[in-house]
């Protein structure tokens, strides 16, 4: 039976895939800070879950991220721009899902095919940008891009059939997006659908590619 662990199960997304997983037969650890005590940006905490798990994972998804925080907004000015908001933003949809790689890569089996997926964003493309703007959220969600390529390089070495991957859900309604009605598109029950079906037509010349929930690769 094929295993998945999903950390960040809690949110709209996460909770999709958990349910669409589990729909097919297959077994799931889902984890969370709300119930795991899993925080993403405190390395202890990551390591102090992951660490709790044995056996083999055939897919590991990394569905955490947010695009504002506590006292803060995305910017729409380079006004508005706070180091402290920036760093927070880097904390979680950069370093945090690298974290999770850190501690989770003994749970990829060696022997055979497997996942590693974090969830991007198209405006993390630095070549679709044309709109500006979000500066804190798209600079990390690049930096995450560039972070999960570069270790996709290391990972080959050691597991030569696993894949690493950025996915782009599309935009989804989810709290995440509640305040930004007019950009909703899909379900979250359809995006992790997709997402799914995504992850399991990567073959490892994708590994350390970044993909749409069309499957489609993302200009950098």
């Amino acid at each position: 039976m094929k295993r998945t662990l999903i950390v960040g199960a809690s949110g709209g997304i996460g909770g999709a895939l958990v349910h669409n997983v589990e729909s097919r037969g297959e077994s799931v650890v889902a984890l969370s800070r709300s119930i795991d005590g899993l925080d993403i940006v405190d390395e202890k905490s990551v390591a102090d879950c992951l660490d709790r798990l044995d056996g083999w994972f055939d897919r590991i998804v990394v569905a955490t991220g947010a695009l504002s925080g506590a006292g803060y907004r995305p910017e729409k000015t380079l006004k508005s721009l706070d180091p402290a908001a920036i760093a927070a933003q880097f904390a979680l949809n950069a370093t945090g899902p690298m974290l999770v790689l850190k501690h989770a890569l003994r749970l990829l089996p060696r022997d055979r095919r497997s996942v590693f997926a974090v969830l991007s964003a198209r405006v993390g493309s630095i070549g679709d940008n044309r709109l500006g703007g979000w500066y804190s959220y798209r600079a990390s969600k690049a930096a995450l891009n560039q972070l999960v390529h570069t270790a996709a390089i290391e990972v080959a070495r050691s597991h030569r059939q696993a894949i690493c991957v950025t996915l782009h859900p599309g935009t989804v309604a989810t709290a995440f997006t509640k305040d930004y009605p007019n950009h909703v598109s899909v379900s979250s029950q359809e995006a992790a659908q997709n997402l799914l079906r995504v992850m399991d037509g990567l073959s490892m010349a994708d590994t350390g590619g970044f993909f749409d929930w069309a499957g489609k690769q993302v200009v950098w």
